[in-house]
């Protein structure tokens, strides 16, 4: 598995995740986006300092994203986003790509904080984050709207002196 930062010769990849309904059901997002306004916001936000956006590779082929973004500089903290393509499931690539970008957060970024939330019925998903150290903050109820009903959701975290670096020493 390989992480770099996005290039806009991905975007088009982004596109494809952007549009599927079931994975833009976990980011509790409309699965809805043209080539062109993600081209616009990529230019738009190719310097903005709230937020990074990685790649996830697994054989120099598109496997995924992992994002960081509401990084906040005052508060120290931002949400953390995985998804990876349904091809490469099941090859614990969102996990690995957690552990290396929770760590960038820590490690370069300085964050205090890293966060995310998460639907209570993505079972697998909250197993893996709490596996990583994350620690159920609060329950939400009813607080997304995605595939025709509400959805209760997780507020998730891990403070930069709870995480374990042996996680990401083979990194």
């Amino acid at each position: 598995m390989n992480i770099r930062p996005l290039e806009k010769k991905d975007l088009r990849d982004v596109h494809k995740i952007n549009n599927e309904l079931k994975i833009m059901s976990y980011w509790f997002e409309e699965p809805y986006q043209s080539l062109s306004e993600l081209e616009s916001l990529y230019e738009r936000h190719i310097r903005d300092e709230s937020e990074r956006r990685f790649v996830i590779e697994e054989n120099d082929d598109f496997a995924g994203i992992v994002e960081l973004v509401e990084l906040d500089y005052i508060h120290r903290n931002c949400e953390i986003q995985v998804v990876v393509t349904e091809k490469f499931k099941g090859l614990s690539l969102a996990e690995n790509a957690m552990i290396e970008i929770v760590s960038y957060a820590f490690d370069i970024l300085n964050m205090h904080k890293v966060y995310l939330y998460v639907d209570i019925d993505n079972k697998k998903a909250v197993h893996i984050y709490k596996k990583l150290g994350f620690k159920e903050e609060g329950y939400l109820r009813e607080h997304f709207y995605t595939m025709g009903e509400y959805k209760d959701s997780y507020f998730m975290g891990v403070l930069k002196r709870e995480w374990n670096r042996e996680l990401s020493d083979d990194f």
